[in-house]
C-alpha cells in the first residue's frame, strides 16, 4: 500500500486542529448538534461519501465489496460554563466542549479526507459514525437503530485521554469503561413541628440512614475483587428551621464491570430502602435506569489495535479501566471491536483538567495522531 497514514494526517493537521476550533466555539448538546452535522455532512459529500442522516446523526460510507469497517466519533458537548482563556473559548454561555467530542469530530473528518484520497486503494467498505448525544442521551442506540451496524465486521472509536501522556495511544483488552446506572427517589414520612419530633415520622434521618447503609453494597455485598460504586449525589428536603419536613427527595449513579454486579446493587438498593422505612414507619419511592452497559473490548481486535500502531510507529500503551461510562458499549455488544483512548495530557501546557472541568483542553499538537490511527486502522483492517 503506497498510503502512508502518518505523514498523510500530519500533512493535514492545520485542518484538523481549525475544524476543532471551530467545533469548540460553537458547542452544541446532545440531539441538538445541528450546526456540527451540517458541516460534516457537506464535507463528506463533496468527498464523494454516500450519507444517510439520523436526526442529527450521520452514517457515511465510502468503498464497496468485501468487509466494512465502522470507525465513530461523537459530537455533542456538555452544560458547563467554559473558564479557559483561549483564542477559540465556547461563544455560547453554559455550554462547552468539555470532554473532547469536538477533537474526536475533527480527528475522524480528517481520517475522512484521507480515506476518500485513497478510496482507490480500499478493499472494502468503510463507514464512519459521527454520533449525537453521548453525554447521557444514548445517542449510539439510535444510531444502531436507523442501521449503523448493518453489515458492519468490526468497529472502533477514539476517546482523547487526560490520564495517558500526550501522544500514547491507550489499548486495553476486556473492560475499559463501566457500566452506568442512574437512580432517584423520594422517602415519605409525616411532617410535623421540629419542637415535636415524636409526633411526625422525621425523614431525614430515616435518609441517613439509607444513605450510609447505601456505602455498605461496595464495602460488603460486592466481592472485593471485584468493582461497583454506589454515588448518592443530591438530597433535598425541608426549607425551614423548624419544620420536619413530609418527605426527602434523592438521586445518584452507581457504576458496575459485570451485569451481575450492576444487578446486585439495585436488589441491595431496594431492600435496604424497604427494611430501613419499614423499621422506622415510612415509605419510599425508588426508580432505577440502567443507561449505559460496560464498554467491553474485544481481545482480538485490542490484538489488531496494536499491530497497527506498531507497524506505524505510533506510541502505544495500557490504559487504565475506568468508572466512567460511554455509550459506546451499544456498538461493542453487536460488533467485536476496541474503543482506544489518545493522550492528551501535557503539564507543560497547563493541559492537566479533568473531562468535564471548565478548564479541560486537548494538547492540539497530537490530534493528527488518532486521524492516522483511524486511517490506518480502516485499510489494515480491510487488507487483512
Amino acid at each position: 500500500m503506497g498510503l502512508d497514514p502518518v505523514s498523510e494526517a500530519k500533512r493535514i493537521e492545520r485542518e484538523i486542529i481549525a475544524w476543532r476550533r471551530d467545533f469548540h466555539m460553537h458547542p452544541e448538546l446532545g440531539y441538538e448538534e445541528v450546526r456540527t452535522s451540517k458541516i460534516v455532512e457537506e464535507h463528506l459529500r463533496e468527498w464523494g461519501y454516500s450519507i444517510k442522516r439520523i436526526g442529527t446523526g450521520i452514517i457515511a460510507d465510502i468503498g464497496e465489496g468485501g468487509k466494512t469497517i465502522a470507525l465513530r466519533a461523537d459530537m455533542d458537548a456538555l452544560p458547563v460554563q467554559e473558564e479557559n482563556d483561549v483564542p477559540y473559548k465556547s461563544k455560547i454561555p453554559g455550554k462547552m466542549h468539555a470532554c473532547g467530542h469536538d477533537a474526536h469530530t475533527a480527528m475522524l473528518l480528517g481520517a475522512a479526507k484521507i480515506i476518500a484520497e485513497h478510496k482507490d486503494e480500499l478493499n472494502g467498505r468503510v463507514r464512519l459514525i459521527f454520533q449525537p448525544a453521548e453525554e447521557g442521551g444514548n445517542g449510539a442506540v439510535k444510531m444502531i437503530e436507523g442501521g449503523a451496524l448493518e453489515g458492519v465486521n468490526a468497529i472502533f472509536g477514539f476517546h482523547v485521554w487526560m490520564d495517558l501522556p500526550s501522544g500514547i495511544i491507550g489499548i486495553r483488552d476486556g473492560p475499559f469503561l463501566a457500566g452506568a446506572g442512574i437512580f432517584g427517589g423520594k422517602i415519605i414520612g409525616k411532617g410535623g413541628h421540629g419542637a415535636s419530633p415524636h409526633e411526625t415520622v422525621d425523614p431525614i434521618p430515616i435518609m441517613a440512614e439509607a444513605i450510609l447503609a447505601f456505602q455498605t453494597i461496595v464495602s460488603r455485598n460486592v466481592p472485593p475483587i471485584e468493582t461497583g460504586v454506589v454515588s448518592v449525589t443530591s438530597v433535598h428536603g425541608g426549607t425551614a428551621f423548624n419544620v420536619i419536613p413530609e418527605e426527602v427527595e434523592f438521586k445518584g449513579t452507581f457504576r458496575f464491570f459485570k451485569p451481575e454486579i450492576g444487578e446486585l446493587i439495585q436488589r441491595r438498593m431496594r431492600e435496604i430502602l424497604e427494611g430501613v422505612t419499614k423499621a422506622h414507619g415510612a415509605k419510599y419511592e425508588l426508580s432505577i435506569e440502567e443507561l449505559t452497559p460496560p464498554t467491553i473490548n474485544s481481545p482480538e481486535m485490542a490484538d489488531f489495535a496494536r499491530k497497527v500502531a506498531e507497524k506505524y510507529g505510533l506510541k502505544y500503551g495500557d490504559v487504565p479501566p475506568t468508572m466512567g461510562a460511554e455509550d459506546f458499549a451499544f456498538y461493542l455488544q453487536k460488533v467485536p471491536g476496541a474503543f482506544l483512548a489518545l493522550g492528551i495530557r501535557n503539564e507543560e501546557k497547563g493541559i492537566i483538567y479533568p473531562h468535564h472541568h471548565p478548564k479541560f483542553d486537548v494538547d492540539e499538537e497530537v490530534l493528527y495522531l488518532g486521524t492516522a490511527m483511524e486511517v490506518a486502522l480502516a485499510f489494515e483492517f480491510l487488507r487483512s
